[in-house]
């Protein structure tokens, strides 16, 4: 049994949709569920969503980290909030893997110095399932680390690779760097000299990608500093619901345009489904010692349940041990 500790404090939607999913995620996996957060409203949400039965354990809380808090800050200041308890859980072995919808900053900030870094690493790395035309990629870093070097974005690149190997089935995953243009010589002395590390590193490193192809499925890594990559996948989410959104309204202004959509549904159907962001729900903080995912704040049920069986598979396949044996050889 894998017991998923889930802060129910910091979604846009509140603790029952988080719930929600969580038990959804239940149905077709052995957890146990660890809510971390308003024990009364938790309660109340378990007794509406528990069909299942599901073993469900309480850490009570009122305290939490808001989004305009300073990350560190509220970290170190604030020992009951449901982040720093959900963690520490994680750390005693209490909990398996804790997820979170909360303030990003103070999630990193919690994963470093509440379960510490894995030796060797630097930094660690907000790494999103982006959606694309073959199933979906890895941006890393997609927020944490908005100032790099050359170094931690190889150790991206090392961590992500093995992401993808692990939980996206990627045989030999096709790893780029974000850059301005695709050719060798392209960019700023970040990528450039990035370029030349990975060229030399044992992946399968295949150069420079522009923002433009990434949704096209050419690639199943792609290595950014926190600054480009959190532009990227903000504006990667923004024109799809942009596009989404004008196509529904679109489709709503004549009785025609409505006949011709009902013909077309499984189409775009297809296409919602392909492009939905919450589909891949959850992303990992790799570089620490203890599995903590990041869920979007608007994230829905479906979105969070996503990201619960993402951690599932990031537990079972090891990839934590994965990254420490990586590293502890690298420096042999």
């Amino acid at each position: 049994m894998i017991k998923i500790v889930l802060d129910t404090f910091g979604a846009d939607l509140g603790e029952e949709e988080l719930i929600k999913g969580a038990l959804n995620s239940s149905k077709n996996h052995n957890i146990k569920l660890i809510l971390v957060g308003n024990q009364t409203l938790n309660e109340k949400a378990v007794k509406k969503y528990n069909l299942s039965n599901t073993e469900v354990e309480y850490i009570n809380t009122l305290e939490y980290i808001s989004n305009n808090e300073e990350p560190a800050l509220g970290i170190r200041k604030k020992k009951n909030s449901s982040m720093v308890l959900g963690m520490e859980a994680v750390k005693q072995g209490i909990g398996d893997g804790f997820i979170s919808c909360g303030n990003t900053g103070a999630l990193l900030a919690g994963a470093t110095f509440i379960t510490g870094r894995i030796k060797n690493v630097d930094r660690a790395s907000l790494s999103a399932v982006i959606p694309s035309l073959k199933g979906g990629f890895i941006l890393s870093d997609v927020g944490a680390n908005v100032d790099c070097t050359p170094e931690f974005l190889k150790n991206f690149a090392i961590m992500s690779n093995i992401y993808a190997k692990k939980v996206l089935n990627k045989e030999n995953p096709k790893v780029y760097l974000l850059n301005v243009g695709d050719e060798d010589e392209k960019g700023n002395k970040l990528t450039k000299d990035t370029f030349e590390l990975l060229k030399n590193e044992n992946i399968n490193f295949c150069g420079n990608i522009e923002a433009r192809d990434m949704l096209y499925g050419k690639a199943d890594v792609i290595i950014t500093d926190g600054f480009a990559g959190n532009i990227a996948l903000k504006s990667t989410e923004g024109a799809i619901s942009l596009l989404l959104g004008q196509l529904k309204e679109g489709i709503m202004k004549t009785s025609i345009r409505k006949l011709g959509a009902l013909l077309l549904k499984p189409v775009f159907n297809d296409i919602k489904v392909l492009m939905d962001y919450r589909e891949y729900g959850g992303a990992p903080i790799l570089g620490v010692k203890n599995p903590v995912f990041k869920a979007h704040g608007n994230s829905n049920a479906r979105a969070v349940e996503t990201g619960i069986n993402a951690m599932i598979k990031f537990i079972e396949e090891k990839v934590i041990e994965d990254i420490i044996k990586y590293k502890e050889e690298e420096n042999v």
